[in-house]
């Protein structure tokens, strides 16, 4: 076809593909047996990544429009890597918006209109000599992913135009090929009509960030595969069916060789057959299969060899091959005839540095964190991923949503509000085709990975008659997925586009509502618990849902990555960006950075109650023994090691490890068998009992632990021990403004002008740098920013920094010697604050804060005691709920246990400062420096919640990012009898759950000890 490229087509509905390939399987070939087993490079196909001739314009008039053709010199041109993102290159600026279009309040525009005046163009050149094996065959370039728009000239000649900037665009180049070296031209546009539908929440970029490769085909060459491996009502007996179809009519029958291996390349299936037309199809039988499942991956390897009529081998097609059978029964969604939970995370593809250009290396740590944080099943949010992560979710055994290329968020939803008046494509048929095509192109390549359970029709795009069209051609042309679409929840009048009811962040009483009334569809959260900052607090309300309601089939975290970027900082130091950091405007600042996983690819504290909310097999536990519920569908226990431990004070005891046989889908107890005498000692006690992995696997090595459960009881009762060596008489010496109290290498002083304790020395090292003060303000975290924290609650930040010391008292008892303060708050003029230090005759200082509450006040964000010592005193050793932070809504997946950290590892990595490094179930902490030397806290009656911080509450609560933080001179020392919850239904409006709140009219007090060391 040939054709004048043009401008137009960028805001032309009806041109989206010119000359391009149509869609097909994402499968590979080979030339021999032997590299298709291998599964070695492919031989036909030829890398065009690496350094391409770049020029960048700001919009299309500046951009050299001639550059395509033969003698227009590029050679001078600077130079960029393909594949990447021209804004992480030095050109233009990257954006981030999450619902609003990138170019509101800039342009006024509608609908398949685009900027004229800021659509950055980028123009490529690839100089390449066309390699050996190419010459006299046919030649096809494949752009697996260009972003949004592009223009292909080979040779001065036009080859093609695409948009769809997540599945591959191919043009055949043979026509233009010549001998020697060869000029390839790409054109590529941010802004098209594409964009329209392209408004995903995410960084906006452009240009060639997927892998480019020229590609030839053998004389006869399977050009597209589909393998349906499906299963009887049974789950016995396995059908193959297959359908092919070539490249291009053949005259004579071609003799295929058939033949499936199992996992263990024994041969199962061997079949011949004559090719007698350019489409074929045939089915196969297997009795007993091994089936696939996430729990089990279980793959079959098909080769389809294809000969000449001279007999010889002229294309191997290896293919993978799931049986499984995945289907609505009952209103209920099933795997291999059993119930499905999605223990699911949305995933966008990111890295901090090239952002959605990502490596293999980035795939393999995504998909082997995932495994072994019980994670089974991943929503592609929102557009089809690079073909490389299927093959790694069939292999590794992941559930996937494929979710086609379609957001139109902010067509239809204003600042939270419903307003669809100019929604695209709603029921618009001239955007019948381009939508279409999309979801075309996804199944076409997509559709052999037996990991996608589930086509989705893109996001967050309302709802009409177009994307009803999309949902009845999945239905049509793949009857063995089911269909997903959330928007439906806006516009009953198609819920038929959707299989399952699916919803975004609805609350755990919403979900109950919907299933206590006679559902038609299973439930799904598509997204859920906003795992924005410092959040995932009361996860444990929706997992609770699953063993409640059948037709509860669990939910996608959002999301699994931070999309934050590396920049500079005026001084050159690098640091993570987040929206507007880049002069991008309008921006939707740092709501881009939701992840359970840093950008940098490190956990975060989050992960931690994922991986225990998510585990497959529940333990609980108590002194005689533990109760198992399996909850695998096709795993039993005998796949790993049972080992329980017993804890006395911290301190392991006893060890043992044994097997259990627990079935799939069943519960079965343990008797644990205690050495005589090991609990006789009076003490806290704790049981950890966990299963862990007997032998490696591809994502974990033996011996990796998969799920836990603990039990905590005492024997006799808590005692806080007087160091008795070290007691000695007490002197206190009354000043004028000072009350000192000595002691043997001891000295605590306090000051009635202060009004609190302003020195504590033990063997001369002062502790206090600044003086102990009550403190009700933590950092707003992202979930208290949504909720405007700030707002509700922001009295208690000034009583933090205004309180009055109305009273102090001193009383000398035999023992001890009890300094009281009292404090009056400017919140209200009941409330009042009352701080009593009692020291010992060892040196130690017990610490009771006691809150006196009152009608009419905000809750209180967390009820403590604050102060600063040097940062010479940064090494802790903790005996709490750990090792990670958390807190009283986000604690499930945290053990009691002794554990040591540095202070700086308590400023999590949110990429916005905030409140973070918590820890609940507080028994004692020793904070010292490298010496050894410093202080110990430990709670007196009850646990305390403690934070070991290098800055204050209000030092975090100033800084947007971590370089606006001050240099680091103390550590913060903050003990509280309670702080609230950090909540994760959402982010921009929902409030902590009741029981995690402090509130203020309640009184409150708690109690710590300080002790020398």
């Amino acid at each position: 076809m040939t054709m004048k490229p043009s401008l137009n087509w960028l805001s032309d509905l009806n041109v989206f593909a010119v000359n391009r390939v149509s869609a097909h399987s994402d499968h590979s070939y080979y030339e021999n047996l032997e590299e298709a087993k291998d599964k070695a490079p492919m031989s036909m196909r030829f890398d065009m990544n690496g350094n391409w001739k770049f020029h960048y314009a700001d919009n299309p008039k500046l951009r050299p429009k001639e550059f395509y053709e033969l003698d227009y010199d590029c050679r001078s041109w600077e130079h960029i890597k393909v594949p990447g993102h021209i804004q992480l290159q030095g050109y233009g600026q990257p954006q981030y918006v999450n619902t609003m279009y990138p170019w509101d309040g800039h342009n006024d525009i509608r609908p398949p209109e685009i900027p004229t005046d800021h659509n950055p163009v980028g123009s490529y050149v690839k100089y390449f000599t066309v390699p050996e094996n190419m010459v006299q065959k046919p030649v096809y370039i494949s752009f697996q992913g260009v972003e949004s728009a592009f223009y292909v000239w080979l040779n001065g000649e036009f080859v093609g135009y695409s948009e769809d900037s997540f599945t591959p665009a191919e043009f055949e180049l043979t026509p233009f090929i010549k001998d020697g070296e060869n000029k390839l031209c790409v054109e590529v546009y941010q802004r098209s009509t594409g964009s329209w539908l392209e408004d995903q929440d995410f960084w906006r970029f452009s240009g060639i960030f997927r892998d480019v490769y020229l590609y030839t085909v053998p004389e006869i060459h399977i050009r597209d595969l589909h393998v349906n491996a499906d299963l009887d009502q049974s789950l016995t007996v396995g059908t193959l069916n297959v359908n092919l179809e070539l490249l291009k009519s053949i005259s004579t029958d071609v003799p295929l060789v058939v033949e499936l291996f199992d996992a263990e390349n024994q041969l199962v299936i061997s079949e011949n057959m004559n090719l007698s037309d350019s489409k074929h199809s045939f089915s196969m039988s297997l009795n007993e299969p091994n089936l696939w499942s996430a729990e089990k991956p279980y793959l079959y390897r098909l080769y389809l060899q294809v000969f000449n009529q001279s007999g010889e081998l002229i294309e191997v097609v290896p293919q993978s091959v799931g049986f499984r059978r995945f289907e609505l029964v009952d209103k209920v969604m099933k795997i291999n005839g059993e119930r499905i939970v999605f223990k699911g995370v949305n995933r966008h593809e990111f890295n901090y540095q090239t952002g959605r250009a990502i490596t293999k290396e980035d795939m393999l740590w995504d998909i082997k964190t995932l495994k072994q944080h019980n994670i089974n099943a991943v929503r592609t949010s929102h557009y089809p991923n690079q073909s490389l992560w299927y093959e790694l979710c069939d292999e590794y055994g992941i559930y996937v949503i494929d979710e086609m290329n379609l957001e139109t968020h902010g067509s239809w939803q204003k600042m939270g509000a419903v307003e669809p008046s100019w929604n695209i494509p709603g029921n618009k048929p001239e955007w019948h085709d381009i939508v279409m095509d999309r979801a075309v192109s996804m199944f076409e390549r997509d559709k052999n990975h037996p990991s996608i359970v589930i086509w989705s029709c893109g996001n967050e795009s309302y709802a009409g008659e177009v994307i009803l069209s999309v949902s009845k051609y999945f239905k049509k042309v793949d009857p063995s997925r089911l269909v997903h679409y959330e928007g439906v929840f806006h516009n009953r009048d198609y819920d038929e586009i959707s299989d399952m009811e699916s919803r975004m962040y609805a609350k755990p009483a919403d979900i109950e509502n919907y299933l206590n009334n006679q559902p038609e569809k299973p439930y799904i959260s598509c997204e859920y618990m906003h795992a924005m900052g410092n959040s995932l607090g009361g996860m444990n309300k929706y997992t609770d849902l699953e063993s409640k309601y059948p037709m509860y089939q669990g939910g996608f975290i959002w999301d699994y990555i931070d999309q934050s970027l590396i920049k500079k900082d005026r001084y050159g130091n690098e640091f993570l960006a987040y929206g507007g950091d880049f002069g991008d405007r309008p921006t939707d600042y740092g709501f881009c950075t939701n992840g359970i996983v840093y950008a940098t690819r490190e956990l975060s504290p989050k992960m931690q109650e994922v991986k225990f909310l998510y585990q497959n097999i529940k333990l609980y536990p108590d002194q005689s023994g533990v109760r198992i519920v399996n909850d695998n569908l096709f795993t039993n226990t005998t796949d790993f090691e049972l080992q329980y431990v017993l804890y006395r004070e911290g301190v392991e005891v006893y060890k043992t490890t044994t097997n259990v046989d627990i079935a799939p889908l069943s519960e079965g107890n343990l008797s644990f068998n205690w050495p005589s005498g090991v609990m006789d000692l009076p003490g806290e006690y704790s049981i950890l009992v966990s299963f862990k992995l007997k032998e490696q696997t591809v994502w974990a090595d033996a011996g990796y632990e998969i799920a836990f459960g603990q039990f905590i009881f005492e024997v006799g009762e808590k005692l806080i021990s007087i160091q008795r060596d070290k007691a000695s008489e007490l002197r206190v010496a009354y000043g004028d403004v000072n009350i000192g109290v000595h002691g043997r290498e001891f000295s605590a002083i306090f000051s009635k002008q202060a009004g609190s304790l302003i020195s504590l020395k033990y063997a001369g090292n002062e502790m206090i740098e600044m003086p102990p003060a009550p403190l009700f303000w933590r950092a707003t975290t992202d979930n208290d920013r949504g909720f405007s924290q700030t707002y509700h609650s922001g009295e208690w930040l000034t009583s933090s920094l205004a309180r009055k010391c109305v009273g102090v008292d001193v009383q000398e008892e035999v023992d001890s010697v009890r300094v009281s303060f009292v404090y009056k708050l400017p919140i209200h003029s009941e409330v009042k604050v009352k701080v009593d230090y009692t020291v010992l005759r060892d040196g130690s200082v017990r610490v009771k804060s006691v809150y006196h509450g009152t009608e009419g006040l905000p809750q209180m964000p967390i009820h403590a005691v604050s102060f600063k010592v040097s940062a010479d005193y940064d090494q802790l050793e903790w005996y709490a709920m750990g090792p990670d932070e958390n807190y009283s809504d986000r604690s499930e997946g945290a053990k009691l246990s002794i554990f040591t950290n540095n202070v700086k590892d308590n400023l999590s990595g949110y990429v916005m400062p905030q409140e973070s490094g918590n820890r609940t179930g507080v028994r004692w902490v020793r904070l010292t420096n490298r010496e050894g030397t410093g202080l110990k806290i430990e709670s007196v009656s009850e646990p305390v919640e403690c934070n070991f911080s290098p800055y204050t509450a209000f030092e975090l609560e100033s800084a947007q990012h971590v370089y606006e933080l001050p240099p680091v001179h103390y550590t913060v020392v903050t003990v509280a009898g309670k702080q609230m919850g950090v909540g994760g239904d959402d982010s921009w409006g929902a409030p902590v759950h009741e029981e995690h709140l402090l509130q203020a009219n309640e009184d409150r007090e708690f109690e710590f000890i300080i002790q020398p060391l």
